[in-house]
């Protein structure tokens, strides 16, 4: 039970801490049977390594030659969800167009203890900050919010798997890096519902995934507000469901997919009652007598499009409306009722639905779902709403056992020639021409905040692929990072625009290049030849870019207008501008603002990212940041310089190095 508020206006006993799941009467749980067996299978998903295997880890390996069968998986994650449940925060925030505070670690719930660490987490955002000024720099650079988030969650292993914009309204997913190879076909989709479906500061994003296997959709919306309007928010609601829809024959509306998280502002208010009564009400801990009078409670048992979602009980106070920076309710003239805008649903598909041969869906078991906390955040002020979290702890039935590629690394180079990785591909995997394996630094921020990479590309690779043998690629001296630190493989799959295979951290111990020697620096490019002629947007503390666009998003926001007489170039940045351990900015060059210049094609298979301008697999997605120059301008420049390093006709990448320049090269093979 939470403690009684001294007044409704300033509810000072809340301030310092939140609900947590200890102060729940129980658990809320849900469940269904869907054909197959009942029981749970064993969680062998991420299986610990077997003790012979073991003995492997501690010492270099002698890697046998390509096209060797690979029994052991070197360097795999052995972990898994605790107990078979793979746990999901789910959290929603109507920021009111303030800028991030300093600290989100308790809105995360983390540092609670290793037992209860989460396996993903879903930020849904609304009324972000979108004014035109705002929303240019953001298209340019990762808006405050998204890289608050990165930074605050990288330390703890969370990667951003996807995220998805609409003016305002921000959709954020994160998992544990050991769970990326198992997060497939990843969509996102948005619904514009504002101004008659003309304006996007209402509507709906979305994020979709395969998840074991199992389709899970995240939903975040912003419906219209004030009390009079809970009919036009059921059919905004109605219209995002109609009109979101994904690739694929699988789960391609919302309502298909086996579990959905709706969450947001809601908006939906409380009925009937006083103002002075809901005040008492809450003053008197008493939030019961209020529960019926919601409208989406009574939405829910009357409006068919709610059927079958699910929400825990109101055990927090209104989160809606409070003075900015205090904890007192709406005491202006209009002195709006309290109300439960923000809200946080699930829903589990129906077993009636999409049976298959024999009346059953033999792929999904059975899937359960148990809310373990929900509660709102009473310390953050800087919004008119708090924000609200929930934890659930979904039980899967089946689980895959492998992922699509496994990765096979000894367990520390210490010379370069010990670089070699090699990697299998799954049965049925769709390898492109254009994967590649990345070196990441432990700590990562998102797929493409990589040290550096090597094309994952072999002659015999179709050959490899069927008959289930190891390809061996190597990354060349040039492209390690010198001196000792933790790091982490990861191979990058074009096709889906996700990771499908990761390995354990190791560490890397290469002696550092000696004073006043001329190092190949794999993070950024050399200063001897810097144009200073580029015009430069990149503004002395922004921070690290974005990690791109998910290649199947299809946003339906305006895009950016034309600049006449420009031209768009990958950008790099300076470390010193940034809190990011983004590779990009790794050396520090003089000056505040980091200066950009014209890179250099390399030679070769393998190399430092900066030195790939038209084969940087960044450039494979939207560009996490972006430069402007005049064109005359440039055109001057390559005319008088001997880098050859853009393409002149096109701005799409060049061909992996060795490979053809053909569009079939960029399609899976």
């Amino acid at each position: 039970m939470l403690p009684k508020a001294e007044s409704s206006d300033h509810i000072s006993a809340w301030a310092g801490s939140s609900p947590r799941a200890a102060g729940l009467p129980r658990a809320i749980s849900s469940e269904f049977l869907a054909g197959g067996r009942v029981g749970l299978s064993k969680p062998a998903a991420l299986s610990k390594p077997e003790p012979e295997e073991l003995s492997l880890f501690g010492r270099s390996l002698g890697l046998p030659s390509t096209g060797d069968s690979c029994d052991v998986p070197l360097g795999w994650p052995g972990r898994g969800p605790q107990n078979g449940a793979f746990r999901i925060t789910v959290v929603t925030w109507n920021v009111g167009t303030a800028m991030p505070p300093n600290d989100v670690t308790s809105l995360l719930h983390l540092n609670t203890g290793e037992t209860n660490d989460a396996d993903m987490i879903a930020i849904g955002l609304q009324e972000v900050n979108s004014k035109i000024n705002k929303r240019l720099k953001d298209a340019l650079f990762t808006d405050q919010w998204s890289e608050l988030f990165m930074d605050v969650l990288s330390p703890f292993h969370f990667i951003l798997v996807s995220t998805v914009r609409m003016q305002g309204v921000i959709l954020l997913v994160f998992a544990k890096y050991y769970h990326l190879p198992f997060l497939q076909d990843i969509q996102t989709d948005c619904t514009r519902t504002g101004l008659g479906g003309y304006w996007g500061n209402k509507g709906g994003v979305s994020v979709r995934l395969s998840i074991f296997g199992h389709m899970v959709c995240f939903l975040n919306c912003h419906l219209p507000a004030h009390l009079e309007k809970a009919e036009q928010r059921k059919e905004d609601f109605a219209t995002i469901l109609h009109m979101q829809q994904f690739e694929g024959r699988v789960a391609s509306g919302i309502l298909d997919h086996d579990l959905v998280f709706w969450f947001g502002d809601l908006n939906f208010r409380i009925e009937s009652l006083d103002i002075r009564f809901v005040k008492y009400a809450i003053d008197s801990n008493i939030l019961s007598q209020l529960w019926e009078k919601d409208q989406l409670n009574i939405a829910k048992s009357t409006w068919p499009v709610l059927s079958g979602f699910q929400e825990g009980p109101l055990n927090f106070p209104p989160t809606f409306k409070f003075d900015v920076g205090t904890n007192k309710y709406d005491s202006s003239a209009k002195k709006r009722k309290p109300a439960w805008t923000d809200r946080i649903l699930w829903k589990i598909k129906s077993p009636s639905v999409g049976l298959g041969a024999g009346g059953r869906r033999p792929s999904q078991g059975v899937l359960s779902v148990s809310q373990l906390c929900y509660c709102s955040h009473m310390e953050y002020t800087i919004s008119d709403h708090k924000p609200v979290a929930a934890i659930f702890a979904v039980q899967f039935a089946s689980k895959a056992d492998k992922p699509p590629v496994e990765i096979y690394v000894a367990d520390e180079w210490t010379r370069p020639e010990q670089a070699v990785v090699r990697y299998k591909m799954a049965a049925g995997f769709h390898r492109s021409s254009w994967d590649w394996i990345g070196l990441y630094r432990v700590g990562f921020r998102h797929p493409k905040d990589y040290m550096s990479y090597v094309w994952a590309r072999s002659d015999d690779g179709d050959r490899f692929l069927e008959k289930q043998l190891c390809a061996q690629v190597m990354f060349s001296e040039e492209a390690l990072p010198k001196g000792k630190g933790e790091y982490i493989l990861g191979y990058y799959s074009n096709t889906s625009s996700s990771i499908a295979g990761v390995t354990e951290p190791f560490q890397i111990s290469l002696p550092r290049l000696e004073e006043g020697s001329s190092p190949t620096d794999s993070s950024g490019s050399s200063s001897e030849e810097e144009d200073d002629s580029t015009l430069v947007l990149l503004a002395p503390k922004s921070r690290s870019p974005s990690p791109g666009k998910m290649k199947r998003h299809r946003s339906r926001s305006p895009s950016l207008a034309k600049f006449q007489g420009l031209i768009l170039w990958p950008s790099s940045r300076d470390r010193g501008t940034s809190r990011s351990p983004s590779p990009q900015s790794r050396r520090g060059l003089p000056g505040d603002i980091p200066t950009i210049h014209l890179p250099q094609e390399e030679s070769g298979r393998c190399g430092a990212k900066a030195k790939e301008s038209g084969a940087d697999p960044r450039n494979l997605g939207l560009l996490p940041a972006l430069r402007l120059e005049m064109i005359d301008q440039a055109m001057g420049q390559r005319r008088e310089s001997t880098d050859q390093g853009y393409p002149r006709q096109r701005m799409s990448p060049t061909s992996p190095p060795g490979g053809s320049t053909s569009p079939k090269e960029r399609s899976s093979p």
